[in-house]
């Protein structure tokens, strides 16, 4: 337990990777207050596998700048949603860096839908694939993609509904077989932007793909990263609606679903979504949950959007992918003077 004045950092409970920090005072001072020392958190966010849950940040509501200035301790560049590939109707009014991720109009995303058994024989919570579906890194049809991710409750749905799921890239990737981790050594998984006709239902289906710009093109990402902070190797991944089922979803590997590189991404996703890799985040109203994009995989869960409405805010962190993007020019922007959304209205 790291502990100061301000705030005190502990294990998080529930999970075998994360830490928990507790304010000890308004989030105004305890923003400015990591401002002037972030060392401890950061520290403690990456030794924890880069899941951190930030407790009673209410006072963000009235200020979600107080949100751009924690993302900023993680980070040398927050998203200006307005220059991306982000529907307008989904950036907060007032602070661009803010996406707003609500089933309320105008935003107006799709829940979930339950998995089918909705619960496990014992009544818990299905988090591994492919019970399971869901899993992705935030933005992963980038490149370079996203550092990391911070996701605010400003308006959760009830306890026990729209948790919110992590597993742990680094300890699974560490759990490999060294037989499959030299397997997948090398190996390049393709990431798609999702509902353009190039997830694995969609082809499944068969549904005419979204005609692409250039920049909004499939991307090639390592399946497994050297993290850029801690040196350690992760896998990146992620499951039926961000990889491109049609080119791949593995580079130089039989296509399509039931090709040997669909076979492979199934055993991985099983084993990455093991009980002892994952976390379900039950959201109170003011959480912020803080996960790295480089090694953590997420997934979000149903509730009743006829009953509820749920409000949740995001920003996104850039600005040390690694080695493996120095110098690249980032994918997803057009040239000057082109559309960003061309036909799409996605935000992801």
């Amino acid at each position: 337990m790291h502990v100061t004045s301000s705030y005190q950092i502990r294990t998080l409970p529930g999970a075998i990777f994360g830490v928990e920090l507790i304010p000890n005072v308004r989030a105004q001072a305890l923003v400015t207050q990591l401002e002037h020392d972030p060392k401890p958190a950061l520290d403690a966010f990456y030794e924890a596998h880069g899941l951190m849950v930030f407790r009673d940040l209410n006072d963000i509501n009235d200020d979600p700048s107080l949100l751009v200035r924690l993302s900023r301790l993680f980070g040398s560049e927050v998203e200006n949603y307005h220059k991306t590939l982000t529907p307008e109707r989904l950036i907060h009014s007032q602070v661009p860096e803010v996406i707003v991720i609500s089933n309320l109009p105008p935003m107006s995303f799709p829940v979930p839908d339950l998995p089918d058994p909705p619960t496990m024989p014992d009544g818990k919570l299905p988090m591994q694939f492919p019970h399971r579906k869901g899993w992705h890194t935030d933005q992963s049809f980038r490149r370079p993609p996203p550092d990391i991710s911070l996701f605010y409750a400003m308006q959760p749905s009830p306890k026990g509904q729209g948790q919110t799921l992590y597993a742990d890239g680094t300890a699974a990737y560490s759990s490999l077989s060294r037989e499959m981790q030299q397997t997948v050594a090398g190996l390049s998984a393709i990431h798609a932007i999702p509902w353009t006709g190039r997830g694995e239902d969609a082809v499944r289906a068969g549904e005419i793909p979204t005609p692409l710009e250039p920049h909004q093109a499939s991307q090639a990402q390592p399946i497994v990263r050297i993290h850029p902070v801690t040196g350690q190797p992760a896998l990146y991944l992620c499951e039926e609606g961000q990889l491109d089922w049609i080119l791949g979803p593995v580079a130089d590997m039989d296509t399509g679903p039931d090709g040997a590189g669909g076979r492979l991404i199934y055993k991985l996703m099983t084993h990455y979504t093991q009980p002892q890799f994952t976390y379900a985040h039950d959201w109170d109203a003011g959480d912020l949950v803080i996960h790295d994009n480089r090694n953590l995989l997420h997934s979000a869960t149903w509730f009743d959007a006829e009953q509820h409405g749920r409000i949740m805010w995001r920003t996104t962190v850039s600005g040390n992918a690694g080695e493996e993007y120095a110098g690249e020019r980032k994918s997803w922007l057009p040239p000057e003077g082109e559309s960003l959304m061309g036909d799409l209205d996605y935000a992801n």
